[in-house]
């Protein structure tokens, strides 16, 4: 498998600027909002704007991107205004993800807190596969695993495949997004060699290593099992370079279906430091 090191880049000015940002930071792909993580307006994709960004990738050297959706979503919502906002905003983000050129649109389910597990888990089958319905883009649907604060959608790979089962007959999905501090604060290990055979062998028998597609790598400043997200730079929290060095040998020998198909793998830490994290994947990369 092919594994290419970016980090999530701000588009402040106009959407065209992420590309630019993203090679100043030494990325070989970046992540972006298209539009404000927290809800208010969103910025037109007009075909200025398209072309300008389209522009910028070839000029940066950029073949691929991925989007990350707005914080609020939540298809586990008992307010309808927030259940259906939640399939539109997808949706609209799958098609300006295809009208860009993105790889993947990933998202955070949301929560069951409202409705409880099981009604919760119903509702969201049906707010998803309401977005996959009729979709014919390019870009490709990602459900991230969530760190496990209160009663969130999809901690647990179990929760995951469920989603999986449901979605995987639909054109435009994808799999999952495996964010290394989410999942180590539900409870999945790659601090040693034998803890990342164990999480992925895990992986592969409740989901299936195919829907595999992406990871956001950050390291944690909570310790394992804590259900809390937060972030940390790379070797300065719970889990280290040592454990990212063996999850990257690891995925580093995923067998490939496509010749061109490639692993994202993206930081979401702080920009005081994250050149210095790109660094590091990427020494830990070519050692693989």
């Amino acid at each position: 498998m092919k594994i290419k090191i970016g980090c999530h880049v701000s588009i402040a000015g106009g959407i065209f600027n992420a590309p630019k940002n993203a090679a100043e930071l030494g990325c070989e792909t970046f992540q972006i909002f298209t539009r404000s993580p927290q809800g208010g307006p969103v910025p037109a994709l007009t075909d200025e704007a398209v072309g300008l960004f389209k522009a910028g990738m070839q000029q940066h050297g950029f073949t691929d991107f991925v989007i990350h959706a707005p914080y609020i979503i939540n298809f586990g919502s008992g307010k309808p205004q927030t259940f259906h906002g939640s399939i539109s905003i997808i949706r609209a983000e799958l098609e300006r993800g295809s009208l860009l050129g993105a790889k993947y649109v990933m998202f955070h389910p949301g929560s069951f807190k409202d409705l409880g597990p099981e009604e919760g888990m119903k509702q969201v089958k049906a707010g998803l596969q309401e977005v996959l319905g009729g979709y014919k883009g390019t870009t490709e649907l990602l459900i991230e695993i969530s760190a496990g604060a209160g009663q969130v959608v999809g901690d647990t790979f179990e929760e995951l495949a469920e989603l999986v089962a449901v979605l995987k007959k639909y054109h435009g999905f994808g799999g999952i997004c495996y964010d290394t501090q989410h999942a180590f604060a539900s409870g999945y290990d790659i601090r040693t060699q034998l803890a990342v055979t164990d999480t992925f062998k895990k992986f592969e028998e409740v989901i299936g290593l195919e829907y595999f597609r992406m990871s956001h790598v950050n390291d944690s400043k909570v310790e394992f099992a804590s259900h809390k997200d937060r972030h940390e730079h790379l070797g300065d929290g719970h889990i280290g370079v040592k454990g990212f060095g063996e999850f990257i040998q690891h995925l580093s020998q995923f067998k490939t279906k496509e010749e061109n198909q490639f692993m994202p793998l993206i930081l979401e830490t702080e920009h005081d430091k994250v050149q210095t994290d790109i660094e590091i994947l990427k020494k830990l990369r070519n050692k693989s």
